[in-house]
Formats: C-alpha cells, sequence, structure tokens
C-alpha cells in the first residue's frame, strides 16, 4: 500500500531533495541533483525499488506520532512511542558544500527503544541492486557511477539480509545515535566528507543555514507562517550551482489514482518565471531573484523560434521522454515517465513570461548583461511573425493545437513589456510595431475570447469551456480588476467549483477526448488556480470570501505545511506531484495580496 502523498515531508540540500514519510521511510531520492535517476523510487512502486526506513523494531509502530519542522527551517522532528519507550528521529541534509547526504539523529527521550534501520538502495530510477561491501567503520553500495555510503557513530548490529543493509540497535532515554548517508562517484575509493563531520556540528549548521534565510522574509501578515514554510520549499527547490527552481522535486505522483496524468516535474518551467521573482522580490529575497533571472537569461540563449516552455536545471534542452515500466507506479497509476517531452512543444505564453519577467527584473533595478535588449527584439521579432498561431497553451495539450485565450493574452504581454522597456531603456526603434502588435492582439481577445452568454473569458477561441487562467488577467495588466468582463469571468469560475476549489478548466480529460492536458481520466482541483480565485475575489472587493477561501486552502496542506500540485475534495487526498512551487508561489503571493486588501464586500453568490 503506498504512503499518502500528503505523508511525506521535503528535505534539501539544495541541489536534489528527499521525501521521508511518517512511517520512518525515504521513499525518493535522486542523487546527486534533483534530476538524476533515483536510488530510492519506492515512492513508486514498494520497498523492493529502495528505501531507507528508520523506526522503532516494534512491528506495531508503523507511524510516528507527530512530526514537525522546527521553526523556519527544513530540520524535521519525528516522535515514536512504543512500549519500551519513546524516541526522536531527527532527519536533515546539510546544504552541499561538496557531496551530497543525508543525516537521521534518533535520541532517546524515555525508557529504551530498540530501533531499526533498513537501507535498501536500488540504482538507476528503482532497478539496480548494487554491491554492497562493508568498509570498516560503514558500509558502501556501488553500482556503475553511483556510490551510496551509510555510516554509524555509535554500535549497530547488522541483520543478514542479501538485498539490504539492515542495522538494529538500542537507544535509552538521553543518548543518541547518528547515520549518515552520503553519495560520492564510485570511482572515488575513499569514503565521502561528509561522514566525518559529526553530526551535532551539521545539525547546528542547517538550522542556522534556515534561520538566516528565514529571517530575510518581508512579510508580517496574519499568514507569516504559511508564507514563511512556502518561501523556504521554494528555496529547498533552488539548485543552488545555477539558480534554476524546479517546479517538483518527484515524477510521476498522478493527478488521479489509477490514471495516467502522469508527468516529471524536476525542471524548470519558464510558466513560472514572473511569479517566481515578483514572489521572491516581494518577500526579500533579491539573491535568490538574480540568480534566477542569469538562469532564465542563460537557458532562453540561443534562436527564438526555439524557446521551450521547459528546461533542465543546468538550461538543458534535451529532456528525453522514456517510460519505466519495471515500477508499478504510485498505487498502479501508469505510466511512470523520467523526462519530459513539453519542450518540444509550441507555446506562446513562454514569450509573455520571459519579457514580462526582464520587464520586471529592469524595474527592480536588477542589473542585466548589456545584450539582453538585443534578446527582446529578436523575441519580439519572432513572436511578430507567430502569435497568430495555435499552440499547446498553459495547460500543455498533447493533442491538437488551438487558439488559446491565455496564449494571446501572454502574447499581448510580451508587446507591451516590451514596449515600456524600450520607454526605460530610450530604445523605441521598433515600439511603433510592437505597439500596433499589442492593439490588435487586444481586439482579438475581446473579441474572440469572450462568450456574451456566460458573460466570462472562454478557454480558447470558439469553446464554451472556461480556464481558471482567466483569472489572471487583471494581475498581467490586460484588463483592470473593476472592468464588468473581469467581474463576470470571477463570477463564472463557480462552474468550475469542485467541493469549494477550483479545476484548471471546464474539461479536464475525464474521458470526453477533448484532449485539454493529453491525458484521459479526471484529475482534482488545482491549488493554485483556487489561490488564482482567492487573489481575484479580493481585487474585486469581496475580501471576506476571498480569505476564506485562501484559509480553505491553508487547511488542505499537510502537517508540515506541504502542498502538492492537486487537491481532491471527495477523498481528502493530496494529488500530483509534491511539493509543488507553483502552489507555494501561488500561496505566497495570494498572502500579499490579501493582506494588502481593505475589508470590502462580503461574500458574492457564488461558489460556496
Amino acid at each position: 500500500m503506498s504512503v499518502p502523498i500528503e505523508d511525506f515531508a521535503l528535505l534539501s540540500d539544495l541541489q536534489t531533495a528527499t521525501m521521508v514519510g511518517r512511517n520512518g521511510s525515504v521513499d525518493w531520492l535522486c542523487l546527486p541533483r534533483f534530476d538524476s535517476p533515483a536510488c530510492l523510487a519506492a515512492l513508486l512502486g514498494d520497498s523492493g525499488n529502495g528505501r531507507w526506513r528508520v523506526a522503532p523494531a516494534d512491528p506495531g509502530a508503523d507511524r510516528c506520532v507527530r512530526r514537525a519542522y522546527r521553526q523556519d527551517t527544513l530540520v524535521l522532528d519525528s516522535w515514536w512511542e512504543t512500549g519500551d519507550g519513546a524516541v526522536r528521529v531527527t532527519d536533515f541534509m546539510p546544504p552541499r558544500t561538496q557531496l551530497p547526504c543525508l543525516v537521521r539523529v534518533i535520541e532517546g527521550l524515555s525508557g529504551a527503544v530498540r530501533m531499526r534501520s533498513d537501507l535498501r538502495l536500488r540504482f538507476h530510477q528503482g532497478r539496480v541492486v548494487p554491491w554492497v561491501r562493508d568498509a570498516g567503520h560503514c558500509t558502501v553500495a556501488v553500482a556503475g557511477p553511483d556510490a551510496v555510503w551509510l555510516g554509524a557513530d555509535g554500535p549497530v548490529t547488522a541483520l543478514g539480509d542479501t538485498d539490504a543493509t539492515v542495522w538494529e540497535f538500542t537507544v535509552p532515554a538521553g543518548r543518541r545515535l547518528a547515520l549518515t548517508l552520503a553519495w560520492s562517484p564510485s570511482h572515488r575509493p575513499d569514503s565521502p566528507a561528509p561522514l566525518s563531520v559529526p553530526a551535532e556540528t551539521a545539525m547546528k549548521e542547517t538550522v542556522d543555514f534556515w534561520r538566516r534565510w528565514a529571517g530575510q522574509c518581508r512579510y508580517q501578515g496574519p499568514w507569516r507562517d504559511a508564507v514563511v514554510r512556502s518561501l523556504i520549499t521554494l528555496k529547498a527547490l533552488t539548485y543552488a550551482p545555477t539558480g534554476g527552481i524546479v517546479a517538483a522535486p518527484t515524477t510521476s505522483l498522478p493527478g488521479r489514482i489509477g490514471g495516467d496524468h502522469n508527468w516529471d516535474h524536476r525542471y524548470c518551467w519558464l510558466r513560472d518565471s514572473t511569479l517566481t521573482l515578483s514572489c521572491l522580490l516581494r518577500s526579500g529575497y533579491r539573491e535568490e531573484a538574480t540568480a534566477w533571472l542569469d538562469w532564465l537569461v542563460r537557458a532562453i540563449a540561443g534562436d527564438p523560434a526555439q524557446l521551450q516552455a521547459v528546461y533542465g536545471v543546468g538550461g538543458q534542452r534535451l529532456l528525453p521522454e522514456t517510460e519505466a515500466p519495471w515500477l508499478p507506479g504510485y498505487e498502479g497509476s501508469r505510466p511512470v515517465r523520467f523526462g519530459n517531452s513539453a519542450v518540444g512543444q509550441f507555446q506562446l505564453d513562454v514569450y509573455g513570461e520571459v519579457l514580462d519577467t526582464l520587464c520586471l527584473s529592469l524595474r527592480a533595478g536588477i542589473p542585466m548583461p548589456a545584450h539582453v535588449w538585443d534578446l527582446v527584439e529578436a523575441l519580439m521579432g519572432c513572436l511578430l511573425r507567430h502569435w497568430r498561431e495555435p499552440d499547446q497553451g498553459l495547460w500543455q495539450v498533447r493533442g491538437p493545437r488551438r487558439q488559446f485565450v491565455h496564449s494571446k493574452v501572454m502574447a499581448w504581454v510580451a508587446a507591451d513589456r516590451a514596449v515600456r522597456m524600450g520607454e526605460l531603456l530610450g530604445r523605441n526603434g521598433s515600439s511603433a510595431e510592437w505597439r500596433a502588435m499589442r492593439d490588435e492582439v487586444r481586439r482579438q481577445v475581446l473579441s474572440e475570447g469572450w462568450d456574451a452568454g456566460q458573460h466570462s473569458f472562454v478557454q480558447a477561441y470558439g469553446s464554451p469551456d472556461l480556464d481558471a487562467s482567466s483569472l489572471l488577467m487583471p494581475r498581467l495588466g490586460f484588463l483592470p480588476p473593476s472592468d464588468p468582463r473581469v467581474r463576470g469571468t470571477v463570477r463564472a469560475m463557480s462552474h468550475l467549483d469542485h467541493g469549494g476549489f477550483l479545476r484548471r478548466c471546464s474539461r479536464d480529460g475525464d474521458g470526453d477526448g477533448d484532449g485539454s492536458d493529453g491525458a484521459s481520466g479526471g484529475e482534482g482541483a488545482f491549488v493554485a488556480c483556487s489561490l488564482w480565485y482567492a487573489a481575484g475575489l479580493s481585487a474585486d472587493g469581496h475580501t471576506e470570501h476571498a480569505r476564506e477561501v485562501f484559509e480553505r486552502v491553508l487547511a488542505v496542506r499537510n502537517d508540515v505545511g506541504l502542498l502538492a500540485e492537486q487537491w481532491d475534495p471527495q477523498t481528502g487526498r493530496q494529488l500530483g506531484n509534491a511539493p509543488q512551487a507553483f502552489s507555494h508561489l501561488a500561496l505566497a503571493e495570494t498572502a500579499f495580496a490579501l493582506s494588502a486588501a481593505p475589508p470590502r464586500r462580503g461574500r458574492p453568490r457564488h461558489l460556496s
């Protein structure tokens, strides 16, 4: 039986991440970076696909009694109770200076508890059993280019197991024992440096790092704890060497249990560009915002006609999508995918995202390379030729291209921001042509994207379907919040209601063959869309209801404050890859918006 998605907590060293469940099992770990092959992949299968469980040896201790991150950190404490006593397990990944490691400290609180560490490494996406040998003070598992070392700073008893490294040890009250797992290239003969660092030192440095970082947050509103946790999560999903931010640390967690909405999100989406930069700048993290911008400019360098929707953490363009038939998938949700074929899609919206990000950076005073203006002109030159074409849209349709309204709005954004940057920089050579395009796009969207019968903008020209992305129009500056068409669109979102949350569109692959997301089977409500709705309500003056919607989203975070991509109100479960950067970015941005909005009007008569 798979562990519920909401049972997982996140650990990160700012280059890769670990998912640890309430049962004490690390079920997902890619080494040495986010997009590397997994060496622990029970998340998408079972223990035979790799896991590391540290828990009481008592068979009845299947879940910790409670757990929590230490205040403003990514250091996780889990408390266990048995008939013999109580222990606390503290898990963390020190921010990386050399090689990645995961530390698990077991501390006796009362009595004397027999503990078991069961490490089952499976390299190359959960299928290769490594060669394991005793290296004296530790064990080392080797397969191909990878070596994983496991050491303990106290006495342990090894149990015979041909497929795993199983240790047992007793922890009495007031005593502690630390286990450290570290990766290194297999050609290096010596144990990696992290094994020689005392656990207390590593823990203190990790706690201090996260608290210093969290202390920079400017938000002081009523939801500070939630905002700080979301920002810490965003930082945890940052690949420090380049500044790229992955959408999630996982792959193939399904949008519907048993379905095929299973995508690899361990990459960087341009869709998130402006929201990421805005959130970081607003929250006080200028250094991270600058690093994200630097990653963006490097990643998109090249022919503007080859602009992609998604890139690797290093800016790589080739992310070939493959399937892993040896993995049964999360609760039987197949196929399991690695890589993402969205790199080959045509998405008009990314031009708007990039130019909006560049404009925001310029206005914020972030230094930009001298060639950025050449980039602006190249992007606009390409967009002028292609903006009338259909595309795959924000939701990355895997079916036929369509004239998506959001994509056209983002084409308008691109032209608008290019004009603004030209004015700021005194570069007005092409501004007349860009203004003409901006005006034409706007006229077309207001004519073709508006459904007078529903009094709402729709998903695509000629379609009756609604799309939550229409809620972004005021934030993008396409129309003011007071415009009757915006207000009508907000009211129309009641048709996307799914148990008090929002689906992303009217038809989301529920078997009617519309191909809106390129997969069969329904899906849950999108967390980010529900948060966009709260922001839309607030902008329209319905502050009280906006806060209710926002609080409803906060209530479905898991016990340590994390959100997946989706929420299923019918089963009360998180769905999709987790934790999802898009969800946490929207949470922080919406908290800022709601905190700045004065109470004005009550609940409108739509979407309870």
